[in-house]
């Protein structure tokens, strides 16, 4: 099985079906038949051309599940990369394939030998150009690559093959499974991981895909509506923007089915503020990795209602869980002597399975003889099998010879009421090894001092994880996808 694959399943089973919706300076709309065929175009050109990779520089449109497809039939990489890099950094990435087939919405930042063209031409080039010739793509072809958002490090190129991708679709999706009514909104950046699954499961669905350019709330509120949207992917930041939206304009959320969610750690209190505001929408907590083909866990709608509406604390605190395996998926948590972990005892988060790579190009495959794949994720696991990821293991302070998880302060200091965003680091402290600094962003017109957020903590949590400094930012660093760099703080 390949990627390319999904789509001709799905162009036979609905050709005439709306299979893409884009709104941005205008509606374009493509049936399953169409993308079947402008892929075909497009893998034609890509042959013509002979390119090693199509490489992806733009925001959300029809442009983007075309060129993932094309590649797909052409046997070649599809390489999204962030539109907002600087020139020189997007210039090294490209200058890394050797004659690449470059899509971007600003072609004058695109530099060297490369051949480039917007979005559009790549349509109209991809319409007119006869379809290649079907090719048989082995299943241990590389089909995507996509880099990590380099949070502690310099970004990789994670090495997804064909079959990875397949095996978490065939492993999470039901072909045909969702009505031509249903319609996802889709604002997560075509870089991300989740954007690639999004595209790939709801083509397998047969779920219409409506793609939002830039992201903000009131455009996807206007657009949920609009479009009659049943379904949606979002980050931490742009459900908080969505609920704060609703709140500030008296505004009732659309009816939307089911909202999941992921890339970043989401704050209890922004959950519990969607759960109110939504409340007859399913959320899912989706937990995976660019390494795993994305999803590796899931919190389901029913443990987010169960665990919002007890008074259980142990079935409460599952709403700071990303749920439990998907099928085919084993997860474990082992301590530094490589011994699985009992419950609620703190390590690092291996997982193992088909749709699992864990290879990067350049590096190779960093998979144990075991067969799993260590993600550097702090983790723990409860007694019915609920993960609990605090973070990344290098983002742990030592203070005074005991590990702290800094996010479970942030999680605390962004319970206040006044506190929009936090991220909490470890800086170097002569008698303590470290200590523990804050830095906190207000909503507007909320003014706090440091000893309001300490005493805060100190009343949630013992003393030795109270801040030892606070500072007070007007925004904190965060990449498209809601992560918080720390190198940076």
């Amino acid at each position: 099985m390949n990627v390319a694959m999904l789509l001709e399943m799905a162009a036979s089973a609905w050709p005439t079906e709306t299979a893409v919706v884009e709104r941005s300076d205008q509606v374009r709309r493509i049936t399953y038949g169409e993308l079947g065929e402008k892929s075909s175009g497009g893998a034609a050109v890509a042959d013509d051309e002979s390119a090693d990779a199509i490489v992806y520089v733009g925001v959300n449109g029809v442009a983007m599940p075309v060129a993932l497809f094309a590649a797909a039939k052409a046997g070649i990489p599809f390489v999204p990369l962030n539109y907002r890099l600087a020139d020189d950094k997007l210039a090294a990435l490209i200058g890394e394939f050797d004659n690449p087939l470059v899509i971007a919405d600003d072609p004058s930042r695109i530099h060297g030998t490369a051949t480039v063209r917007t979005p559009q031409r790549w349509l109209d080039d991809a319409s007119t150009t006869p379809p290649v010739v079907a090719k048989v793509v082995d299943p241990e072809a590389t089909a995507v690559l996509l880099y990590t958002s380099g949070t502690t490090a310099a970004p990789k190129a994670a090495v997804l093959r064909n079959r990875h991708l397949a095996s978490y679709i065939l492993g999470t999706v039901e072909f045909a499974s969702a009505g031509t009514e249903q319609a996802n909104l889709v604002s997560v950046p075509p870089y991300h991981i989740a954007a690639v699954a999004n595209l790939l499961s709801n083509v397998y669905a047969g779920r219409r895909l409506v793609y939002l350019d830039r992201f903000d709330a009131e455009g996807w509120l206007d657009m949920a509506d609009s479009e009659g949207v049943t379904h949606s992917m979002v980050v931490p930041t742009m459900l908080a923007r969505i609920c704060d939206y609703l709140a500030e304009h008296e505004q009732k959320a659309p009816p939307v089915t089911s909202i999941s969610y992921g890339g970043a750690r989401m704050p209890v209190s922004v959950l519990e503020q969607a759960l109110d505001a939504f409340p007859n929408t399913g959320f899912v907590n989706a937990y995976g990795l660019t390494e795993t083909a994305s999803t590796i866990a899931l919190l389901g709608p029913d443990d987010h209602r169960d665990a919002f509406a007890t008074d259980d604390p142990a079935v409460r605190a599952r709403l700071g869980s990303v749920g439990r395996p998907v099928p085919g998926v084993t997860i474990a948590v082992f301590d530094d002597n490589g011994v699985e972990c009992a419950p609620h005892v703190r390590g690092e988060l291996c997982v193992r399975g088909p749709q699992v790579s864990g290879e990067y190009r350049g590096v190779g495959n960093l998979l144990g003889e075991d067969g799993w794949f260590h993600t550097r994720d702090q983790a723990y696991v409860d007694d019915a099998g609920y993960v609990f990821v605090e973070g990344r293991m290098d983002d742990t302070i030592i203070r005074g010879g005991e590990n702290l998880a800094p996010a479970e302060i942030e999680e605390v200091i962004v319970g206040h009421p006044s506190v929009a965003d936090a991220g909490v680091v470890g800086v170097q402290d002569e008698e303590w090894g470290q200590r523990i600094v804050a830095h906190v962003v207000t909503y507007p017109g909320k003014e706090l001092a440091d000893s309001d957020i300490k005493d805060w903590v100190r009343a949630a949590l013992r003393s030795s994880k109270t801040p030892d400094d606070v500072i007070f930012r007007p925004e904190l660093p965060r990449t498209d996808t809601g992560k918080l760099m720390r190198r940076l703080l």
